[in-house]
């Protein structure tokens, strides 16, 4: 049996395997996509020192690299269940069951629907799946498109349409109700915005963006903010507008939008329809962590890390033996944390199985993911340092409760 099985082979999935068979241990990734790479896949944007960060071929970099260094890859690929059972995790395909002493859970983040009504129209989408079919497969999702949520997701693959010449006519909100409550308050999404707007091409924006350093200057911002919205990239960002319905009678052939208050509330009589011929839904990502819940690892709703996210350290051990995790399944960031993340997923399973003494390799590595969290280009949620905190002190708390138990 391969002494380590990692599920996911994202960015943090890949390089956690490469760590691990740079040590000479054997590893196999299994995935249930058609090609390595997960979520960074579909990444394509100009980094602030005019270099592009190009997902594909970041991806093919690392998968070349971890299949160079011997490790085994099976794609498409999907795992059903994990368990303990007599000291060795039984991994469940529907092909075959693996076993190992040792596993890390990469498995990465999932996008959160939005109810939108017509939202079951041929030609709706995930803002992701619009992304992934220009970015990776080079297809157009149509050639107008309206985006519903604002959100840093949104507005980054806004960006990404745009270069790939579709017309994206406007970035609106949801409908307030109660499921998309905070999507849909302008106030509250306004916080997203600001952290994408040193993205924005627009020099206005970018001041603009400064100057709502405190809640009185957002509320200002809002109430004021132009019912057409404030262009990025050529796209209005529309925070005082909401779509209300996507009509059409065989697929999409557009939205109904109305002005919203500052709240959130309709205003009746303002609605007007946009032509488009897809729409794509941003209700932001959340870790897909259903492996480890299967598992029996505890878990804690931490608001500044996307959702429920497994127990585990700073070392992305879980609370079960033999049990790792990296990546989003950590909390939603950029491919760069994960990647760091999941290089110091390797290093402690490498040091946990006894190949080496990887213990300053560890503490380099640690402060390797501080450094890339604060130079990350694209911040999903700017109180993450927070959320790790607050997730860092349940660690703690937890250790304290257990008998016999060391504190890392």
């Amino acid at each position: 049996m391969p002494k380590v099985i990692i599920i996911g082979a994202g960015p943090a999935g890949l390089s956690a395997a490469i760590k691990i068979a740079e040590n000479g241990v054997d590893v196999l990734v299994l995935d249930e996509y058609m090609v390595a790479g997960g979520r960074l896949l579909g990444q394509l944007y100009e980094e602030p020192n005019g270099e592009w960060w190009n997902g594909i071929k970041e991806s093919k970099s690392l998968h070349d690299q971890a299949v160079s260094l011997g490790v085994k890859i099976k794609l498409q690929t999907s795992v059903n269940n994990i368990e303990k059972l007599d000291g060795s995790w039984f991994v469940y395909t529907e092909t075959k069951t693996y076993t190992t002493s040792h596993l890390l859970l990469a498995t990465g983040a999932a996008e959160a629907p939005v109810p939108i009504p017509g939202w079951t129209l041929p030609g709706v989408m995930s803002v992701g799946a619009a992304q992934v079919m220009t970015n990776v497969h080079r297809v157009k999702p149509g050639e107008r498109g309206v985006i519903i949520g604002v959100n840093v997701l949104s507005s980054a693959i806004a960006m990404e349409l745009n270069l790939a010449g579709i017309d994206v006519a406007t970035i609106a909100l949801p409908k307030l109700n109660q499921v998309t409550k905070d999507t849909g308050n302008p106030r509250t999404v306004l916080d997203s915005l600001l952290h994408v707007s040193h993205m924005a091409p627009s020099a206005f924006v970018k001041l603009g963006s400064k100057l709502m350093k405190n809640e009185f200057m957002k509320k200002l911002g809002v109430t004021f903010y132009p019912k057409q919205g404030v262009k990025m990239w050529g796209i209005p960002i529309q925070l005082r507008k909401a779509v209300v319905e996507i009509y059409g009678e065989d697929c999409v052939e557009g939205v109904t939008i109305a002005t919203v208050t500052t709240s959130g509330e309709v205003v009746p009589g303002t609605e007007e329809n946009i032509s488009a011929d897809f729409v794509c839904i941003a209700g932001g990502l959340y870790p897909l962590a259903e492996l480890a819940a299967v598992a029996g690892c505890p878990f804690y709703l931490i608001e500044e890390l996307g959702g429920y996210v497994p127990l585990h350290n700073e070392r992305m051990e879980t609370t079960l033996d033999g049990m790792y995790v990296a990546g989003n399944i950590t909390g939603i960031e950029g491919a760069k944390v994960a990647i760091s993340q999941g290089i110091t997923a390797g290093l402690s399973i490498v040091q946990s199985l006894g190949v080496s003494d990887q213990e300053l390799n560890i503490e380099n590595a640690l402060k390797n993911i501080e450094k890339t969290r604060d130079a990350a280009f694209i911040q999903f949620h700017p109180n993450v340092k927070e959320g790790k905190a607050k997730l860092n002190k349940h660690w703690h708390d937890y250790q304290q409760s257990v008998p016999n138990t060391v504190t890392v």
